[in-house]
């Protein structure tokens, strides 16, 4: 006679089951699981422009509509890769994860954590961190650009937390900032040190901030030149472990040790 069922094993096996589903589609490579992460894609996308576009709406009846609707999907996202990663708990260590976990806060209470609403243009950050934006690239033959994209990722959400910081403590403080396209304007004129003159922010608070972008920014800039003109790395796939990237004056592939035939530049 055959032993009962135990009271746990039907819903561990749903369980399962809705993992290795999710696991599919956040990481597989058919056509329903390349649909399905393009559309995750094209989404967070569009909450990014809505993150950007966050300052000039939040006056709009629709907002508090928009916002919410956006904490759901990135709710929903969070808890479905949660149980798409093989370890969960080595999941949630994830610096990326702890920054969607606080962007998803900001939007649950839009008012109360108002000041910290520039931080969302995190995401963009996050995204960038995870293989899931370059999954396309790759499958393409494009997996070179990468790290200048990423470079280029990086100087974007920098840019664009400053403007944020920049807007939010210093709009109207008899700076000149009336609007976030004018502290947009500051932050990439201090960037790029050009330093107009027109709009400067007021007392030490605004001197250190501006000295903080300004550094940082000008890092990111070399970073950026450096990703493009000389990279750390270039891309040429191991033949034996199919390593992709190696030092550009590498003889052998450092995963597996075999002889590689790395071509110079412009051979």
């Amino acid at each position: 006679m055959a032993e009962p069922d135990r009271p746990d094993a039907r819903p561990s096996s749903r369980i399962g089951t809705l993992r290795l589903a999710l696991r599919r589609l956040y990481f597989g490579s058919d056509l329903t699981a390349l649909r399905f992460q393009l559309a995750v894609l094209l989404l967070d996308m569009v909450i990014i422009a809505f993150f950007i576009a966050s300052p000039l709406l939040r006056e709009q009846p629709s907002f508090l509509w928009l916002d919410y609707t956006i904490a759901m999907f990135l709710a929903g996202d969070t808890v479905a890769r949660a149980l798409a990663s093989t370890d969960i708990g080595r999941w949630i260590r994830r610096p990326t994860v702890w920054v969607d976990v606080f962007i998803l806060a900001t939007l649950l209470f839009p008012y109360e954590l108002a000041n910290l609403g520039f931080l969302r243009i995190l995401r963009l950050w996050s995204l960038s961190r995870s293989g899931f934006l370059w999954q396309p690239l790759e499958r393409r033959g494009y997996a070179q650009w990468r790290e200048a994209l990423q470079a280029m990722l990086n100087l974007a959400t920098f840019l664009l937390v400053a403007t944020g910081f920049v807007y939010t403590f210093f709009f109207r403080n008899g700076t000149g900032i009336e609007g976030y396209v004018d502290a947009l304007y500051f932050t990439v004129a201090t960037v790029t040190t050009t330093g107009f003159g027109d709009i400067v922010l007021q007392g030490v608070w605004g001197k250190l901030t501006a000295i903080v972008t300004m550094i940082v920014g000008i890092s990111l800039f070399v970073r950026l030149a450096q990703a493009i003109f000389r990279p750390n790395k270039v891309f040429y796939p191991c033949p034996r472990c199919a390593l992709q990237r190696h030092d550009p004056d590498a003889v052998f592939c450092k995963a597996c040790g075999h002889l590689l035939k790395i071509p110079e530049e412009g051979t």
